[in-house]
């Protein structure tokens, strides 16, 4: 990471740790490895002891008789790296880590007992350090069954995709026993079949709105096919130079850890400082708004592979694969109230924003809202509904028309006229009035279908419906048109609006996983059902379907192209 812009520096790192390291190096890394116990997804946790819980050094005598109840009730295990010792953390006002940091100046670095993650007691935050993530991946890789771990010395895949998923036609492999043997070692080593690319992401310090977004975009069919048949390869891009990142390339480079075939938790450090060197106005170690990541990501793969941002304004021709994927075009009509004359617009989007409200959506309205408590429940055919309802434009809204000559008062609806192959919806959870100077966290249940037909919300079924039976074709309607949906991914938000927690739901092969950073574990249909999503991902039901084949249930000799089925089984 030596060749970056002189314009551009990395965000400083937790002084607290570089203390620690100056003093004790990487002994304290070293010395928990016996402790580290990992689940068969590859999550790793702290277990000191077996026989029971944790027991918090500050908390009262009597507080371990009721520890477990503690704990499941959202309490949080530290170790320290230096003494040992555990405290806990139930929120931010009830915090020992801090305590045992002013008691013994100095033991400010901590392990999450349940994660396994480095923590800045003083800092008060997650943080970072990839020797202590070598740490953690080499004693993983002790454990695993001899089939050579794919790992070089700085823990990168020395295996590229392409050599790792081949399984047809030789393969890089001696002989066919040879490559049989392989295979079936690997799949042993599955244990129960587990879909080849849910990898967990360790969390970087406060970055778990980054590893939401990229475990959705790594299963995203067509942009998962895209860079698994090395349409860009980092081996070989010449975008990238040598006081320039190049973005592209280190998406590449995640697809290729996260479809190697390791189970361990990825690290996406060089991907996490290509993206601050793209958004330099977002380079910290705070915790960033997923869904202003997702925009920004796309962005800078569309300003290495597609034209100019100076050049196109309107990015529906734009064939960089961010587009490619995730554009659509929104059809805006304003109808003069008086004169009836309607006057159409068009802009691309790479997701739609939705309105969790279900009453009025003038300004007004929502300000009065804000302090009224929200209703139950809302549901996803509601919130698209009312973004395709006509909306009474205010007093100030005037427009001119064209035919009236002069600004009249007008009706404003929004249609899709193309729809993309993934679909991105966004609900806005987070409410801003600036009348009464205010925000605040809508946590009002959404009810979403797991299969969607996006038919009623076309421009040509908007505009037949608004003139009935006067109107029977549509310029430019295309009946064969792919409307049907299935979800793949679901990014849920928790706690509150100024901080809080981003996860992924991810749905392969009709099973539900969540990743929650570097854990992931198998959830019942019921538990998706019951999230509060804070973004949806749709993908074109064709490409979904293709997406579940199951390679693993077919003979070895007719895998001639793994790059065919977009997702396989170990």
């Amino acid at each position: 990471m030596s060749a970056i812009n002189s314009s551009y520096t990395i965000p400083n790192q937790c002084k607290h740790l570089l203390n620690y390291k100056s003093k004790h190096g990487v002994t304290g890394y070293n010395s928990i490895k016996d402790l580290l116990k990992f689940s068969p997804y590859g999550g790793a946790k702290i277990d000191k002891c077996e026989s029971e819980m944790p027991r918090c050094s500050f908390c009262p005598s009597h507080h371990h008789h009721h520890r477990h109840r503690h704990h499941r009730r959202g309490g949080r295990f530290f170790m320290c790296l230096i003494c040992s010792s555990v405290m806990c953390c139930k929120t931010s006002q009830s915090d020992h880590t801090l305590l045992h940091s002013e008691s013994l100046p100095g033991h400010d670095i901590y392990i999450d007992v349940e994660r396994a993650e480095l923590y800045c007691g003083a800092c008060r935050d997650q943080i970072y350090d990839s020797e202590f993530d070598n740490a953690v991946v080499s004693k993983h890789l002790m454990g695993l069954p001899g089939i050579g771990n794919g790992l070089s010395g700085n823990g990168e895949s020395r295996f590229s995709k392409r050599k790792r998923l081949d399984f047809g036609g030789g393969g890089g492999f001696d002989s066919e026993n040879e490559r049989r043997s392989v295979v079936l070692r690997w799949k042993k080593k599955s244990k129960s079949c587990v879909p080849l690319g849910l990898r967990g992401l360790n969390n970087l310090g406060s970055t778990c709105f980054m590893n939401s977004v990229l475990q959705a975009l790594i299963h995203a069919p067509p942009l998962r096919d895209y860079f698994l048949s090395d349409r860009h390869s980092h081996e070989s891009c010449r975008k990238r130079s040598d006081d320039r990142l190049c973005l592209p390339c280190d998406v590449d480079v995640i697809f290729s850890a996260v479809f190697s075939g390791e189970r361990t938790p990825y690290s996406p450090a060089k991907f996490l400082y290509s993206w601050w060197q793209h958004s330099e106005n977002l380079a910290s170690y705070e915790q960033q708004d997923a869904h202003e990541f997702f925009i920004s990501v796309l962005d800078g793969i569309h300003e290495k592979l597609g034209k100019a941002s100076l050049a196109i304004k309107e990015n529906e021709d734009c064939q960089c694969i961010a587009h490619r994927v995730f554009s659509g075009l929104l059809r805006s009509d304003v109808t003069c109230t008086s004169c009836g004359f309607t006057s159409s617009t068009y802009d691309p989007f790479l997701d739609i924003s939705l309105d969790l409200n279900t009453g009025p959506t003038d300004i007004t309205t929502k300000a009065k809202k804000m302090t009224e408590k929200p209703s139950a429940e809302s549901s996803l055919a509601g919130c698209l509904e009312l973004f395709t309802r006509p909306e009474k434009l205010g007093s100030d809204q005037k427009l001119y028309c064209e035919n009236c000559r002069q600004k009249q008062d007008s009706l404003k609806q929004m249609s899709l006229r193309k729809l993309p192959l993934v679909l991105c919806l966004h609900i806005k959870r987070f409410e801003h009035s600036s009348i009464r100077k205010m925000s605040r966290k809508i946590d009002r249940h959404l009810q979403f279908p797991f299969s969607l037909d996006m038919r009623p919300y076309l421009s040509s079924s908007i505009v037949k419906k608004r003139f009935g039976n006067r109107i029977f074709s549509f310029e430019g309607e295309e009946m064969d048109i792919p409307t049907e949906y299935e979800v793949f991914a679901v990014v849920t938000h928790s706690g509150m609006l100024e901080s809080g927690h981003y996860v992924t739901y991810l749905r392969l092969r009709n099973r539900w996983y969540k990743c929650d950073d570097a854990w992931i574990n198998e959830v019942d249909e019921e538990v998706v059902r019951a999230l509060q999503c804070y973004l949806i991902f749709y993908v074109q039901k064709v490409l979904y379907h293709k997406g579940i084949e199951d390679v693993s249930c077919q003979p070895l000799s007719v895998l001639k192209d793994p790059f065919v089925p977009i997702a396989g089984c170990c």
